[in-house]
């Protein structure tokens, strides 16, 4: 496929926060302006205006407390279109050629996975075009159509994914993501202001990051940038700082961090709730057929333990997360097998908060676990869950102990930016 332009073009993203008021929406127009006169063209992406989006979901539980997810889809693309035509409109009264595009319009056809849909595929023919007449196409993040003509959304934070993916489609080798903080920091600097910025990390960190609750890439576009070798980077939309690269770990040196300092980051996630599985039966095929019936709905699973075997009456319980909007219909979907299988009860805990530490040798440093045990224990926090993998160990612990436990962990690693010496 020729991915050639007559002149260069460049993939910028601006979040909610970067367009939440009029007066951030002319901000982002003169430095996309600057783009332009810099000789490029511009296929730039924008979220839905501040928290638009959040407004649009409650107003939908006005009218029902679990909204229909193809509605809900048609509701919430409304905010990124509101979105697209704003900046287009301050684009075009600084004289630069520019026109709005929604998902469909832009090439990205979908799954019919409402409120979560996959890419399927995006074709930049559309934008090609449009190149040869203007200067920046400003594309609807989050939302694509599937087969049958479907207004779709990509998941919370989806709009990420929406520039990934054009970069990919484009051929163009970097992503811009502007934020509303400078960078990637070693967790979330607005629980924990003495966080440190990182300048690179690793597509596969970046991804665990992202996946266990910090906020500031969708882990699917970073899935996206490692599948596609599209680097991100990851800037502030209110300062010039250089930001954090997100790129893939040289050859060789995938592994080559400080013995003193093998953990990247800390995650902290308030938006999952547990599902408590009691008094099924202790055979096989029970765990098959519940996980089935969660994947039916449309449900994805995480963190899941299950009772020591030989348990009295030979029942035993199970839990696992889920995100925390999708807990009633995993509800609904394991009743019904609970049922079939001749009892058990399930109920849903909201009053949990999943913590991890991250990092490319965690999987090759002992007591890493231990450490992070201890820390948690000291601010009074029980850890009802554990979660392990090569880059990675997650608890659960109770919500009402999450930021005391956040700044716990990330105390005892040493992550806090140094302090200046006078």
């Amino acid at each position: 496929m020729d991915v050639t332009h007559p002149r260069p073009v460049r993939v910028v993203k601006f979040g909610g926060t970067s367009v939440g008021d009029i007066d951030r929406i002319r901000k982002v127009a003169a430095r996309v302006q600057r783009i332009v006169d810099e000789g490029a063209a511009v296929a730039l992406t924008v979220s839905a205006m501040g928290r638009s989006t959040d407004a649009l979901v409650a107003t939908a539980r006005e009218v029902t407390p679990r909204p229909d997810r193809r509605e809900l889809d048609m509701l919430m693309a409304t905010g990124e279109q509101v979105s697209i035509a704003l900046v287009a409109m301050a684009l075009t009264h600084l004289g630069v050629r520019a026109r709005s595009f929604t998902g469909g319009q832009a090439g990205f056809r979908t799954d019919s996975l409402h409120g979560n849909a996959r890419i399927v595929q995006v074709d930049a023919e559309p934008l090609r075009r449009a190149f040869q007449e203007i200067d920046v196409a400003v594309v609807a993040g989050f939302q694509g159509v599937d087969d049958h003509g479907q207004i779709t959304t990509l998941g919370r934070g989806g709009s990420d994914t929406t520039a990934v993916a054009l970069a990919a489609a484009l051929g163009v080798e970097e992503c811009e993501i502007y934020t509303d903080t400078d960078g990637v920091y070693t967790t979330d600097p607005h629980q924990v202001p003495d966080a440190s910025k990182l300048e690179t990390i690793d597509y596969d960190e970046m991804l665990e990051l992202a996946a266990l609750g910090a906020r500031v890439l969708h882990p699917r576009s970073v899935w996206y940038a490692r599948r596609y070798g599209v680097r991100i980077h990851v800037r502030s939309s209110f300062t010039n700082a250089p930001g954090t690269i997100v790129t893939r770990a040289p050859r060789g040196q995938e592994a080559a961090m400080q013995t003193d300092r093998p953990v990247t980051g800390v995650a902290l996630d308030t938006e999952h709730t547990r599902i408590n599985v009691v008094g099924v039966p202790d055979q096989p095929g029970v765990a098959a057929a519940i996980f089935a019936a969660l994947g039916e709905a449309g449900v994805s699973a995480d963190m899941i333990i299950q009772g020591v075997p030989g348990a009295l009456d030979s029942r035993q319980q199970m839990s696992f997360t889920v995100p925390r909007d999708l807990a009633d219909d995993a509800v609904d979907a394991v009743r019904p097998v609970l049922e079939a299988i001749g009892g058990g009860s399930v109920s849903a805990d909201p009053d949990v908060a999943k913590l991890s530490i991250v990092g490319i040798a965690i999987g090759s440093t002992p007591g890493l676990a231990g450490r992070m045990f201890a820390a948690v224990s000291a601010v009074g926090a029980n850890i009802e869950m554990i979660a392990t993998s090569e880059v990675r160990i997650s608890v659960v612990i109770p919500r009402s102990h999450a930021h005391d436990a956040l700044q716990a962990v990330h105390d005892a690693f040493g992550l806090a930016r140094p302090t200046a010496t006078p």
